[in-house]
């Protein structure tokens, strides 16, 4: 079962609804005794990085992560508000510590010749050889919805990334059992359920 970890941030029913579509047992919990009892957790978000913290440590779930994540090394999906909440700090709003479970911090995006926020669909491009790509199309297109993004990231981390303008949006990292997306695999139609079933079938 994987737990879609409800913090009152994000598009839950959303990502419940595509999970469904790939046949995967699933639940939208605030409770630590589901994520602990869970095989996998998906963090999605929606919204400003300060109130998601606030949210986490309020709902009590920010020790069960760590526990979780680092200790027993759950797998674990971050869904861009959620993705960007694994790194060290962010510079919105209030510059706001994050989780820490990834090297880099979430930085405005500053680009004149296109509209920010970035909206819309974009070309994932390969950064190094990972498995999911091979079950991805040849030009997998992915939907985006933000106005920051992660910086001083380790290149290591980086499995594929979106240009937009002149900037590099790093879209899918990978860190040991943590997978990072800043773009919403659950709106990014059969190349976005690809991802969501390589999450549940073959990522540790």
């Amino acid at each position: 079962m994987i737990a879609i970890i409800d913090y009152d941030m994000g598009n839950l029913h959303s990502v419940e609804n595509a999970l469904k579509k790939i046949d995967c047992a699933c639940k939208i919990t605030k409770d630590p005794k589901d994520l602990k009892q869970a095989d996998k957790l998906i963090l999605p978000g929606v919204g400003a990085f300060p109130d998601c913290m606030k949210n986490l440590e309020e709902s009590g779930l920010l020790e069960v992560l760590r526990e979780e994540v680092l200790v027993n090394k759950k797998p674990l999906l971050g869904i861009c508000l959620g993705m960007q909440a694994l790194f060290e700090e962010s510079e919105e709003g209030t510059p706001t510590k994050g989780l820490g479970f990834l090297k880099g911090k979430i930085v405005k995006m500053v680009e004149p010749n296109v509209k920010i926020p970035h909206i819309g669909w974009n070309l994932l491009e390969k950064n190094q050889d990972f498995a999911l790509f091979d079950q991805l199309s040849s030009q997998p297109f992915v939907y985006y919805v933000h106005s920051y993004y992660a910086q001083g990231y380790e290149e290591s981390d980086l499995v594929g990334y979106s240009c937009y303008g002149d900037l590099k949006i790093p879209g899918l990292l990978r860190h040991d059992n943590i997978l990072g997306a800043q773009f919403h695999p659950e709106k990014s139609g059969e190349d976005g359920l690809a991802i969501l079933r390589y999450f549940k079938e073959e990522f540790v």
